[in-house]
C-alpha cells in the first residue's frame, strides 16, 4: 500500500542557501510514515496497547534536487520488506514536475516497551510487507 502526502515548503524550512535544509527532508519523510500508519489504520496508540513501539534505526537518504520556498511536494511512502523484528519503508519526495527531490530506505524495528529489546513484528503490521 503506497500512501501520498502533499505538503508545501514553508519559510522556516529554508536554509541560508535558499532551499530546503537537508534535515527537513527527514522530517517530511517522518510525516509521510505517520500518514502511512494512519491510512493503514495502525495508529501508534494501538501499538502501545500491545506493549510494542517502533524505532527508526537507519535512514539511507539520497538528495536528488533542491526544493524551494512555496514549492508543492508529494511524499510517497510504501512498505518494502521485513524481517523478524525489522521492516523497511521506501520513500520518495517528488516536486510539482514529478521529479524525485529525495528518496530513502528507512529501517525500523519493533521493540517491547518494557524491556526495550527487539520484538517480532505483530501480524497486523507484517501483512503489509508480505
Amino acid at each position: 500500500m503506497q500512501v501520498c502526502l502533499p505538503i508545501e515548503v514553508r519559510s522556516t524550512e529554508i536554509d541560508v542557501m535558499g532551499h530546503v535544509n537537508n534535515a527537513k527532508y527527514l522530517e517530511y519523510m517522518e510525516w509521510g510514515r505517520e500518514e502511512w500508519y494512519n491510512q493503514a489504520k495502525l495508529p501508534f496508540d494501538e501499538f502501545t496497547q500491545m506493549g510494542i513501539g517502533t524505532v527508526t534505526v537507519s535512514i539511507h537518504i539520497q538528495y536528488r534536487k533542491e526544493a524551494t520556498l512555496g514549492e508543492k511536494l508529494m511524499i510517497k511512502t510504501k512498505p518494502l520488506r521485513c524481517g523478524n523484528s525489522s521492516f523497511v519503508f521506501f520513500q520518495e519526495i517528488h516536486n510539482e514536475k514529478g521529479e524525485v527531490v529525495a528518496d530513502a530506505e528507512v529501517i525500523s524495528v519493533t521493540i517491547d516497551l518494557q524491556s526495550r529489546k527487539s520484538k517480532p513484528l505483530p501480524e497486523l503490521l507484517r501483512r503489509y510487507f508480505d
